[in-house]
């Protein structure tokens, strides 16, 4: 262990209601808050956040999902229906949560793989923001477009889901001005106050999950649909995990943007 990493750990004393600490020595607590995660397709949070899901659920947090899309150009597998393969997409995420204890899932339904934002696709997602008032919301990063090291292009899909999720929460959500039907519907206006982005590349917080790697994995396997060969999909990202644990001297670790909100 390094110097540097010797002291971020000194910072980081886990406290049962807290998760990790942010490399600034910022504190996220978690019990009793409700965590809204909001991504494009059935799997995204798990392979990007179901470690930390996982923790934060166990330390009394209850976390609820957005899938905007229906899922349904996840498959190379022609011979599978576009509705078989959403209702198949659907229940592998229902199966996930599951396993990591979720509250509930909300499917968006909008086209896989043309996912825009729009104001017919924000009004759904902030009215269920008003509905649920989470104190922290997970999205991906939309400024993520590709990684020249690791050859990786990211899906639009994946850009355009954190986009439409940080407009939402700002300034959608807390702006009674906008869709103000839904004032009248009687969805008052809601301030969440932290965004999670899973961004490992520019991470200013990590989340110790080396006792949730397993769940993590679990959470992953249910989505059968998405692999032939699971074994290399738990070592990929059981390296990935060690790599970032490795950041803050532990076994295994998630990493984000940790943005909080300014009122």
């Amino acid at each position: 262990m390094t110097t540097s990493q010797a002291s971020l750990m000194a910072e980081n004393t886990i406290t049962p209601d807290h998760a990790e600490l942010d490399v600034s020595g910022a504190s996220l607590r978690v019990k009793g808050k409700h965590i809204l995660a909001i991504v494009a397709h059935p799997d995204d949070i798990d392979f990007g956040g179901a470690g930390s899901v996982a923790k934060f659920i166990k330390l009394g947090a209850k976390v609820s999902y957005i899938i905007l899309t229906d899922g349904t150009r996840g498959s190379e597998d022609m011979s599978i229906s576009a509705s078989q393969l959403r209702l198949m997409r659907q229940e592998e995420q229902r199966n996930a949560g599951k396993v990591v204890g979720l509250t509930d899932i909300y499917f968006m339904d909008n086209p896989d793989g043309a996912l825009q934002n729009t104001p017919e696709v924000q009004k759904p997602v902030v009215k269920i923001i008003r509905q649920l008032k989470p104190d922290i919301v997970i999205t991906t990063d939309p400024t993520y477009v590709y990684d020249v090291d690791t050859g990786f292009i990211n899906h639009p899909d994946h850009r355009n889901a954190g986009q439409i999720a940080l407009d939402c929460v700002f300034p959608f959500a807390r702006n009674g001005r906008s869709f103000p039907e839904l004032l009248e519907e009687g969805h008052e206006i809601h301030s969440v106050e932290t965004v999670l982005i899973n961004n490992i590349a520019k991470a200013n917080f990590y989340v110790d999950i080396s006792d949730y790697l397993d769940i993590k994995l679990e959470a992953i396997k249910q989505h059968v649909s998405q692999y032939d060969d699971f074994e290399n999909i738990k070592k990929r990202m059981t390296a990935r995990a060690a790599q970032l644990g490795e950041r803050i001297g532990v076994k295994y670790a998630e990493g984000f943007v940790k943005i909080s909100s300014q009122r």
